[in-house]
């Protein structure tokens, strides 16, 4: 009994191990929808985890998408613990954790091209009000965060979509028309999502040109005693360095 006890903790194990990114997307994605769905159901139009099959034929996926006559809400989810770091304008933004420094995507970034995308399919209404908004839920700190663009902890999301419902957009009878050409142009099956992550990984194996998040100047590949690194290249003004 407690060899078959231990296997199935074992397998567990194993599989939060491998899963905890794909746990930790998730569990971020359904706190983020939980807040939002105090909105006013009449008022806002809510999405959450839409693939778009864009008119070009590329993919993308978009973790929360708020609809009204004031804009739409285009919200990118990130779910982090430590301390993050990050520009506007840099490829990639920085999380540190003790003594380990890991790299990802800049989620500002990755959420202008969810809209571009969002452009392309509702073209038809070229006046619309995009609102690029970046919400971090879980333990991670916001430390040095260069933006002019909306970078909240989750619990300020509310009240952010609120503070911009002033003007007033869309027609009210342009929201279903909107909402149908989304739903037409919505392909979240399990398969497609396993397609748009393979791309996604083909496109962003590497980043060419990096940017500081301290000081946005570029960093530069360099040789020291433990090998390969990136160090700002505003150096010794800037000690900011990163793995190779």
């Amino acid at each position: 009994m407690f060899v078959i006890i231990f296997i199935a903790l074992l397998i567990l194990f194993i599989f939060l191990s491998v899963n905890s990114a794909k746990i930790k997307g998730l569990f971020g994605e359904r706190n983020v929808a939980a807040r939002l769905s105090f909105l006013n159901p009449n008022e806002y139009k809510i999405f959450n985890d839409l693939l778009l099959r864009t008119n070009n034929n590329n993919t993308v996926q978009i973790d929360h998408l708020v609809i009204s006559i004031y804009g739409i809400f285009v919200i990118e989810t990130k779910n982090y613990k430590g301390w993050i770091f990050g520009n506007e304008n840099a490829e990639n933004w920085m999380q540190i954790i003790y003594k380990e420094r890991h790299q990802f995507r800049n989620p500002i970034k990755q959420n202008w091209s969810h809209i571009y995308a969002l452009k392309e399919i509702l073209k038809d209404y070229k006046n619309i009000r995009y609102f690029p908004i970046v919400v971090f839920v879980g333990s991670g700190e916001l430390k040095e965060i260069q933006t002019k663009r909306p970078v909240l902890y989750s619990n300020k999301l509310s009240d952010y979509i609120k503070s911009q419902s002033i003007v007033q957009n869309l027609l009210q009878e342009d929201i279903p028309k909107i909402i149908s050409i989304l739903e037409t142009k919505n392909i979240g099956n399990k398969e497609n999502k396993k397609e748009h992550i393979q791309n996604i990984h083909k496109t962003t194996v590497e980043r060419k040109k990096l940017i500081c998040p301290r000081c946005n100047s570029e960093l530069k590949l360099r040789e020291g005693k433990h090998g390969k690194f990136y160090g700002c290249s505003n150096y010794p003004y800037c000690k900011f360095t990163m793995k190779y």
